[in-house]
C-alpha cells in the first residue's frame, strides 16, 4: 500500500474521518454526564476494572496496582500543569520501591481544542498494551500537537504510536479504535466519576478522599498525620510531597 510520510494513506484517510466524528462527539464527552450509568455501584477511591460502562476499558494504572498506596490523578493530555508534573509523578513512583500506584483518569477541559483527540488516542494505545508510554509521549510532546489542525494531529499522534510501539503495533486498528464506542464510553465514564468527586480543575489528585490543591497551599490529613505545603513550591517538590504521603500511610515517622 503506498505510504505517506511513513503512514499508509489509507490510515491518513482513516484518520480525518475520525477527526470529524470526534467534533461530533467532543460535547457528550466533555459533559460526562453518562445518565445510563448508576454510579453509585463504584468505589472511586479503588481500582475500577473493566465493565460495560466504561467500554470494558479499566482504569490505568501507573505502577503496581496492588501498591498498599494509591492516589487518584484526573487529568487533561493538553493541560500544561498536567505535562509538567507527569515526570515528577513517574518519577515518584519509581522511587517508592514498589509503594506507590497513580490510578489515572481523563478529565477533560472544554476550552482545549485537542483534548479530547488526545485522550482517544490514548485509550486507543491502550488498547494494543501501550498506554503509559503513550500516555507520556502525548505529554512530552504537548507543545507540538495542542494547537495542531486536526489533520497536522492525525499524523503526529500515529508518529507517536509507531513511536511508542516500535513499528509492532496495528496502525489501521489504532484509528479505528479512536473512534470506537467504547473508547468514547472509557472517556465519558472518568469524566462522570470526575464531576462527582468534584474536579474543578487540572491536575487534581486525591488521596483518602481528599483533594491535594497543588495550585495553591494546603494539607491534608493521612493516617492521622497533617502533611502540608505553601504556595512556594517546585515540581520537585511534589515528589517530596508523594513521599511523604506514602510514609504516613504506611505508619513511618
Amino acid at each position: 500500500m503506498k505510504k505517506m510520510q511513513g503512514y499508509s494513506v489509507a490510515g491518513i484517510i482513516i484518520g480525518i474521518l475520525i477527526v470529524a466524528i470526534l467534533g461530533v462527539a467532543t460535547y457528550a464527552v466533555i459533559d460526562g454526564n453518562n445518565k445510563a450509568t448508576n454510579f453509585e455501584e463504584y468505589d472511586f477511591y479503588s481500582v475500577i476494572g473493566p465493565t460495560k460502562d466504561n467500554g470494558n476499558i479499566g482504569d490505568h494504572v501507573k505502577g503496581d496496582a496492588n501498591a498498599p498506596v494509591l492516589i487518584f490523578e484526573y487529568a487533561d493530555y493538553q493541560c500544561p500543569g498536567c505535562a509538567s508534573i507527569n515526570k515528577r509523578v513517574n518519577k515518584a513512583i519509581e522511587q517508592s520501591d514498589g509503594k506507590l500506584a497513580v490510578v489515572y483518569r481523563s478529565y477533560l477541559l472544554s476550552y482545549h481544542q485537542n483534548g479530547t483527540a488526545a485522550a482517544s488516542a490514548a485509550e486507543a494505545a491502550g488498547l494494543q498494551g501501550y498506554w503509559k508510554e503513550y500516555a507520556d509521549k502525548l505529554f512530552e510532546e504537548q507543545s507540538e500537537w495542542e494547537y495542531a489542525s486536526a489533520s497536522e494531529r492525525t499524523e503526529y499522534f500515529n508518529k507517536y504510536f509507531e513511536e511508542v510501539t516500535n513499528g509492532k503495533g496495528d496502525l489501521e486498528k489504532f484509528n479505528n479504535d479512536i473512534a470506537s464506542e467504547n473508547v468514547s464510553k472509557k472517556i465519558n465514564f472518568d469524566m462522570g466519576i470526575g464531576k462527582r468527586v468534584d474536579v474543578q480543575g487540572t491536575p487534581a489528585f486525591y488521596v483518602d478522599n481528599q483533594l491535594i490543591n497543588w495550585g495553591s497551599e494546603g494539607s491534608v490529613t493521612v493516617n492521622g498525620q497533617t502533611i502540608s505545603w505553601d504556595s512556594a513550591r517546585s515540581g520537585d517538590d511534589f515528589i517530596k510531597l508523594l513521599k511523604d504521603i506514602v510514609a504516613a500511610k504506611l505508619g513511618n515517622s
